[in-house]
């Protein structure tokens, strides 16, 4: 590693209780006049801090400081910018690939004659196990116990794969199943805030950074903590000690005023956050809140808040460290010398806000009354697409009720007819890192049952009710505050400490209900505390989802439909009688209030995390398979190794143009990662269903593509297998279906793939806006890269899938604008050129792309090259980010040794 230098003399001392700590001061950038940190929104003051004690003159450059200190609100620079973060957190799904590619680079580079050591994640890396588990049990005390085990009996061999990397790679962590949700776990316990690293002898303190594998890593951002999510690949690449380039961005400053109105919820907050952010376009750029309404904002809220970056499209949600943030550090149970180290520090840093501190200066700013919130929820398909409470029915209506003509069957459920129609609420879930981590919608949705409860009301027959708490603390101040009990009678039995069915994980409907749903084509719905809804990703069967605060999902679970008028029907009748309307059971928010203050105490957090990474029996008895090198078995269904550095050259070959290419999938707008990388469960009839027959793969035993994303083999054959994709190749059909040309067959897209590939034939895809939003999931770009596709055109991409494309040596081309695949009068049937390419790629620069059809028409039209920095232009040479980095390192090592 190089050694780092201080040319502005900023190092200085920090005394603390604990001792002296070094960090680097930047009020010397302000005494040289560098930089007037009062006018820099805290984010990027903290990217400053970065620059600023990681110059070395090589990775980090004098220049890279500058670029920092000379932020303007008038607009970001095109200079990319190296940030160095402290840490890097993942999750199962994302992580278990990532801990393939670093066996896989271990398995590579002692192949070219290095040890294997050399690839070793170089600052400290926390991977959660909370995505794997499923609602296979429900509504029983032994819920979750059965659930536990049936995820320890599908994913052992994966569970193995981490005891390994827990071992082998030094600075990695697993925190086991059963224990929580990563972003909780983070909230509550990883995060420091300001952290502190032994660098030359010396203490140095500085403020807590991370990169997660998981969007909603921009939760901690709540926790003062600037982190954000990216993609498997660019995580990989930052635990190999390379920097992780941005374009420094723009600052949209949300002025929170006022206090939630009686009858509202932190949720009902955060979906007109999300709608009001999405309307006014903060995709990558970052979104920072001030204002005299951060003083009354609790910081479990600021956290949901944060968590939502995601849906309303910004990187990060940041709230800078004041008060607040002390006292949840306090009230969960952190070192008191710790959170004297983060006042101490982030006051002396200028990070610290109170309510005379001098706003900012932002690139905009919006403002928001948190008075004039209402109750909402979001749907029927997209997190920012916000409804009143009061039009739930109307959207309902309008959205799924063909003519006016509702569908409906009756089935027997507990000895009594009951009859289905569209609109019924099949799953009521409290799901999600975004809710299940807030106290007080989770004691809300506690004192709501026990009210239902008291009242005689109970839940209908036909709901599969769920609850997923973000952490064991959850349960435990629900245990303490005799809520549980309440919960449990309505269905809302704990079934695990995961994600469950927000990334759909929701496992399978009562049999008499999916009968009745298939059978009668009926438009069934769900209703859960989730953070995306996005189409087929709760689950197959069910159409229609909305986005609620947890109390809202009980109250559906009692009503059993979403084509009703919450609140001017009654939920039931009482035991005299008497309807019983939502106003009646809805808990005021002093009563809320004071059930969370009554049932936080900090001893919760101190017993639960002292434990965190110990696991139950079934972890322990785990076997640790030894040695540095992962021992791959061709005959796992569930970890391959991945083809990307297998025979790789020391040296990138030459870049060739693309011709005479193919398109693959031509799609509209919102086509998100659940349309791209596989998801969900793994249809009888797909081909991955057809390659476990091959391999002796029971139906029973399919698992999740969430689960095999350890084995390429599996994910190719599901990449595009969304069961709502609309492919306009095939107008008319939905799922994994295409032409090939120039047969004109129709056949899944895997198969073409195949068939192009056997022919030589590049592959594309054509898509429109918003192309990969949702998820940070590499398998997005990583599927299209083996299925054989070489070039993306778009009219606009999200952050993530964009630079994950990249980081696969897939080239984003994005239309001129106002163009579009329609306006240019393309078919998709046409064979495409992209020549200029050989000549080399420079960030942002036009491509010529020649179109022709089968008539002999040519359409000529330039696309922007969405390579956004030089080191990405690097990446693309190397045909990917791991080649490039693998080769720095074979060229930095294995040629000196």
């Amino acid at each position: 590693m190089s050694s780092h230098v201080d040319p502005f003399g900023a190092r200085g001392i920090l005394e603390t209780s604990s001792g002296p700590l070094n960090y680097y001061r930047l009020g010397r950038l302000e005494e040289t006049g560098a930089v007037h940190l009062d006018m820099l929104p805290f984010s990027i003051r903290v990217l400053l801090e970065n620059a600023l004690r990681n110059q070395d003159g090589k990775l980090v450059t004098e220049d890279d400081l500058a670029t920092a200190a000379q932020w303007s609100p008038a607009g970001r620079t095109d200079r990319e910018f190296p940030f160095m973060p402290g840490r890097a957190l993942l999750q199962d799904f994302t992580g278990v690939p990532a801990v393939v590619d670093l066996a896989a680079l271990r398995s590579a580079i002692h192949r070219m004659g290095g040890d294997p050591k050399l690839i070793n994640p170089d600052i400290p890396a926390d991977l959660v196990i909370d995505h794997s588990v499923q609602v296979d049990h429900f509504g029983t005390q032994d819920a979750f116990m059965l659930n536990v085990e049936k995820e320890y009996e599908r994913n052992r061999e994966r569970y193995i794969l981490l005891r390994w990397a827990q071992s082998a790679f030094r600075n990695f962590r697993v925190v086991p199943p059963g224990t929580g949700i990563v972003h909780q776990v983070n909230l509550e316990y990883l995060a420091s805030v300001v952290s502190t690293k032994n660098r030359n002898g010396e203490t140095v303190a500085f403020p807590d950074t991370v990169v997660g594998t998981d969007s909603h890593t921009t939760m901690i951002n709540g926790l003062s903590v600037l982190g954000w999510g990216v993609g498997g690949i660019e995580a990989e690449a930052v635990l190999l000690s390379q920097p992780y380039y941005m374009l420094l961005p723009d600052v949209v400053g949300v002025k929170l005023t006022g206090n939630l109105p009686e009858g509202t919820t932190t949720t009902d907050l955060v979906l007109t956050v999300t709608e009001m952010l999405r309307k006014k376009g903060v995709v990558e750029k970052f979104v920072e809140f001030y204002g005299s309404g951060l003083s009354t904002l609790p910081l479990a809220d600021r956290a949901t808040i944060g968590n939502m970056a995601p849906e309303y499209g910004a990187t990060v949600g940041f709230f800078p460290i004041d008060e607040e943030t002390l006292r949840y550090l306090r009230n969960t149970g952190r070192d008191p010398r710790q959170v004297e180290l983060v006042e101490r520090y982030a006051k002396v840093q200028g990070l610290f806000r109170t309510d005379e501190t001098p706003d900012p200066q932002y690139t905009e700013t919006l403002e928001l009354d948190m008075h004039t919130v209402e109750p909402s929820m979001a749907g029927p398909k997209r997190p920012q697409d916000r409804i009143p409470l009061f039009e739930v029915k109307q959207n309902f209506q309008a959205t799924f009720d063909e003519a006016g003509k509702a569908k409906s069957a009756e089935v027997e459920l507990d000895g009594q007819q009951v009859k289905l129609s569209n609109g019924t609420v099949v799953i009521a879930a409290i799901t999600s890192c975004t809710n299940t981590s807030n106290p007080s919608v989770m004691i809300g949705a506690g004192l709501l049952a026990k009210n239902a409860v008291e009242r005689g009301l109970t839940k209908k027959p036909w709901v599969k009710s769920s609850m997923a708490p973000g952490s064991r603390v959850v349960t435990d101040y629900l245990d303490g505050s005799g809520l549980s009990p309440f919960l449990q009678a309505l269905g809302f039995h704990t079934v695990g400490y995961g994600c469950t069915t927000c990334i759909g994980n929701s496992g399978p409907l009562p049999e008499p209900v999916s009968t009745v749903v298939a059978d009668h084509e009926l438009v069934a719905a769900a209703v859960l505390s989730g953070n995306r809804n996005f189409e087929g990703r709760i689950h197959p069967q069910v159409q229609a989802n909305y986005l609620a605060s947890p109390m809202l999902v009980v109250a559906y679970a009692l009503a059993g439909r979403v084509d009703v008028d919450l609140q001017g029907s009654p939920l039931g009748q009482d035991s005299n009688g008497v309807p019983v309307y939502l106003k009646d059971i809805w808990p005021t928010q002093e009563q809320v209030r004071n059930a969370v203050t009554g049932a936080l105490q900090p001893e919760l957090f101190t017993n639960r995390y002292s434990e965190v990474f110990n696991g139950d029996d079934e972890w322990r008895g785990l076997p640790v398979p030894q040695g540095d090198l992962f021992a791959w078995d061709t005959e796992s269904t569930y970890v391959q190794e991945p083809p990307f550095f297998v025979d790789m050259p020391v040296e990138p070959l030459p870049l060739e143009d693309v011709l005479g290419a193919r398109v693959l999938a031509f799609m509209g707008d919102s086509v998100t990662t659940d349309h791209i990388s596989p998801a969900g469960s793994i249809p009888a009839s797909s081909p991955t269903a057809q390659y476990f027959q091959e391999h002796g793969v029971e139906r029973s035993d399919f698992n999740t593509y969430g689960a095999r994303r350890g084995n390429h083999e599996v994910m190719i054959r599901g990449t595009f297998g969304n069961i709502r994709l609309r492919n306009r190749l095939v107008p008319g059909k939905e799922g994994d279906w295409t032409l090939h040309f120039p047969s004109c067959e129709e056949m899944r897209i895997f198969e073409a793939s195949v068939r192009y590939q056997q022919e030589d034939v590049p592959m594309i895809v054509l898509a429109g806006k918003e192309y990969g939003s949702g998820s940070s999931r590499d398998w997005a770009a990583k599927g299209p890269n083996l299925l054989g596709v070489k070039v993306a055109i778009a009219e606009t991409y999200e952050r993530i899938h964009r630079s994950n494309l990249v980081g696969m040596g897939v080239l984003p081309l994005q239309f001129k604008p106002g163009e579009s695949a329609e306006s240019l009068g393309l078919s998709g049937h046409e064979t495409f050129d992209f020549t200029g390419i050989t000549k080399g790629l420079m960030p942002g620069q036009e491509l010529q792309v020649c179109a022709c059809s089968d008539d002999g028409k040519v359409t000529l039209f330039n696309t922007i090259v969405r390579i956004d920095t030089l080191v990405e232009v690097d990446y693309y040479r190397n045909g990917g980010l791991l080649q490039a980095v693998l080769r720095r390192i074979v060229k930095e090592n294995v040629r000196n040794s």
